[in-house]
């Protein structure tokens, strides 16, 4: 049975990570002003697997290499979604792959069900699908099927597995060489991407630059995937998920207040049935829990 505190603290530090993933939409945007994506995701990863590895040092004797084995197959998912997810941005509004991708909030629970047959409670599904409408009307609604929404529910598959995969592997494993096999691939996949689209490595060494592979790699990457990852130990894919659905709430407050971003009344709406989708999450399943406690 999972220990209830940790639990608790595993859901909370994913509350921080999900915020910490939105306050880096501002200044990554600035940055891809001046650099393409793949440039910026190659030195964001291979500074952050350099970080990770630095930290290894200290705690992993020898090299395991299950865990090798699984950072590699959660490295290239999570790649998977950054690719997908930035070609989609090239057909279709940034608004309408934020909610697309946002759908990984239904695909969680039904790829947990069918790769390990577990059991998804009803009030899991009430807070997915919550969820769901709040990121809808947090990205004011915009919608139609293209390339771009193509790309963005093949990015959102790829996020739900990179989710799924990563919360089952991580306790079967060593947790700091996953993590950095993951940053690994994910910044080799980047090298060759930057290579073949950007048709650059070198990046520009403007001060947004800065700003936003440094914060991103040691703060966005080294400590949100470790924690992520850590915290998945402790509870299920599915309230996962729906707890990193703040990432956008924290993105749109982040852009409102220091980027000069207006957010309608509407959007605020969108945010808080978010917040409600997670709380009916978080409480249903201290209730039942109870509830099993009292028998």
């Amino acid at each position: 049975m999972v220990n209830r505190s940790k639990e608790f603290y595993a859901d909370f530090a994913l509350v921080i990570v999900a915020l910490i993933w939105g306050v880096t939409f501002l200044p990554m945007a600035l940055a891809l002003k001046t650099n393409g994506v793949f440039v910026l995701l190659f030195w964001r990863f291979l500074i952050a697997f350099i970080l990770m590895s630095l930290i290894s040092l200290k705690f992993v004797k020898k090299i395991d290499l299950n865990s090798v084995k699984y950072g590699l197959i959660v490295g290239v998912f999570l790649f998977g979604g950054f690719a997908l997810q930035t070609f989609a941005l090239k057909f279709t509004f940034s608004s309408t792959v934020a909610f697309i991708t946002g759908l990984v909030v239904i695909f969680v629970p039904f790829l947990v069900f069918v790769m390990f047959k577990t059991k998804i409670r009803l009030y899991s599904y009430v807070g997915a699908i919550l969820a769901t409408i709040g990121l809808y009307i947090l990205c004011d609604g915009e919608f139609g099927f293209g390339w771009g929404e193509f790309l963005s529910l093949l990015c959102a598959f790829a996020y739900a597995f990179e989710i799924v995969l990563a919360g089952y592997f991580v306790k079967k494993c060593e947790i700091f060489t996953m993590v950095a096999t993951e940053f690994l691939i994910v910044c080799l996949l980047s090298l060759a991407c930057a290579v073949a689209f950007d048709g650059r490595v070198l990046p520009v060494f403007d001060r947004e630059f800065i700003v936003a592979v440094g914060i991103t790699a040691t703060f966005a990457t080294v400590f949100a995937f470790f924690v992520q990852n850590l915290a998945q130990r402790y509870t299920t894919p599915v309230k996962t998920v729906l707890i990193l659905t703040l990432e956008p709430v924290g993105a749109g407050v982040i852009g409102y207040y220091f980027g000069g971003e207006i957010l309608t009344s509407w959007q605020i709406f969108g945010a808080i049935i978010i917040l409600v989708g997670i709380l009916v999450s978080e409480i249903g399943s201290y209730f039942v829990q109870n509830l099993r406690g009292q028998r």
